[in-house]
């Protein structure tokens, strides 16, 4: 019996079998085994889901080695690839062709199957978040068949699948819609949040990728804004980079957070003091490379997709009872476009995201059941990877289409082979 931790620490489980599949027939034969064994089967990305999305006593399988790009078409931008690739990778990969993902997340590590069945995204007002992207998906089902969802073949099953949490099949491959590849200048600046919130369609509008993190204690936001320039990439030096993002961002805030655990009575001088070292910064380089940054402090998440509309207010409600807590960490927020994927948490109408964060040892859940009551009131849908504390009941009215995904899943997987206790609680059981 092997134990399986996520990125985070803070999610454990003993899957009976932990598989590592390298092709779809070997898939196939694990899922058969399974069957017979009357095991459950979940899928382990790359670990950044903060929720027990992944956990199991059944069979978990990996499927990192199942990462190669299988068919570039540099005309229209349709790349076929594995499940297990990752974000960085194929970023990597796509560039030397011309492609590019149109948007991307802070972070980059995560397979490419793992960060759309949970919703993952970036920032921009214009962009959708990365399931998007899904032009097509082969799924395998329970019985060990692989079906091609897309737009054409499966309208619904398409749309259910690509944020499906894990739930309908195993996917092994996906057709990615890229763009042409581009050159981003990124510019970071600390402005203070009143000044934002003040004009906040304008930051936002005027961008086309716009964020902030802020802390409770501090006036300040640490902004950020990610435009197309037709400039030459220019890459910082190896020693510029690692200032900045690993001693600077890592290294040294990771040792105020610590000093935040061991004396909370030091957090709003540490928040002071993070919010004004957030000074002025540029970078014009590779879109992914701007996007993307190290990410080596331990943490866990709780992120809600709220109604562009109501961003203002909830910011200021969030940042006001942030302060009532003991966390060191900051508070992020992002803006999506509407997409239509049934339980995306941005389908279907413009969206801000808005992230709060808990340093690993310490007590995060009464800061957490907190802000969720303020994402509540402002009809708030959980980011499906990370923390939250809703259930089907809860859920089944915020999302429009819930019906027809749960259609869906009982036509792919009537048994509830790939269902788990996460899976049920916020899916329903089959």
């Amino acid at each position: 019996m092997t134990n399986w931790v996520n990125w985070a620490g803070d999610q454990h489980c003993a899957p009976a079998t932990v598989a590592a599949p390298r092709t779809a027939e070997e898939i196939a034969e694990i899922l058969d085994q399974a069957a017979s064994a009357d095991q459950t089967v979940r899928v382990a990305g790359a670990g950044h889901s903060f929720t027990d999305a992944v956990l199991t006593d059944g069979v978990l399988l990996d499927l990192s080695a199942m990462n190669r790009v299988l068919d570039i078409d540099r005309a229209t931008g349709l790349v076929r690839v594995q499940a297990g690739s990752t974000l960085n990778a194929l970023s990597n990969a796509m560039h030397p062709h011309g492609l590019a993902f149109p948007n991307l997340g802070d972070i980059d590590v995560q397979t490419i199957a793992g960060a759309t069945a949970t919703g993952t995204h970036g920032t921009g007002a214009g962009l959708q978040n990365l399931s998007a992207a899904l032009h097509s998906i082969e799924l395998m089902r329970a019985d060990g068949k692989k079906v091609e969802l897309n737009a054409r073949t499966d309208p619904d099953g398409w749309r259910a699948a690509r944020v499906g949490i894990g739930a309908l099949g195993i996917i092994t491959e996906v057709t990615l819609q890229l763009t042409p590849s581009f050159v981003l200048e990124g510019i970071e600046r600390p402005i203070p949040v009143a000044e934002i919130l003040a004009d906040l369609d304008s930051y936002v509008d005027g961008n086309e990728h716009f964020e902030f993190y802020m802390f409770a204690h501090s006036p300040l936001a640490m902004t950020k804004r990610n435009n197309r320039v037709e400039l030459p990439e220019q890459p910082r030096a190896k020693a510029v980079d690692w200032f900045a993002d690993i001693l600077m961002s890592n290294y040294a805030f990771d040792a105020m957070c610590r000093l935040g655990r061991r004396a909370p009575s030091l957090v709003p001088l540490i928040h002071r003091g993070a919010a004004y070292a957030g000074s002025y910064r540029r970078q014009v380089d590779r879109s992914y490379r701007v996007f993307a940054s190290p990410r080596l402090i331990r943490f866990t998440e709780m992120e809600y997709a709220i109604p562009r509309a109501h961003s203002a207010q909830a910011i200021r409600e969030i940042k006001d009872l942030a302060a009532r807590f003991a966390t060191p960490m900051p508070i992020e927020v992002r803006w999506v476009a509407p997409d239509d994927a049934f339980l995306s948490p941005a389908g279907e109408r413009d969206t801000c995201y808005i992230a709060v964060h808990q340093y690993q040892g310490m007590n995060y859940e009464p800061y957490f059941r907190a802000c969720e009551a303020i994402f509540d009131k402002h009809q708030g849908r959980p980011h499906w990877g990370k923390r939250h504390f809703q259930t089907a009941e809860t859920l089944r009215e915020r999302y429009p289409h819930w019906d027809r995904f749960t259609e869906v899943r009982r036509r792919l997987d009537p048994k509830g082979r790939f269902s788990n206790a996460y899976v049920d609680r916020v899916l329903g059981a089959l």
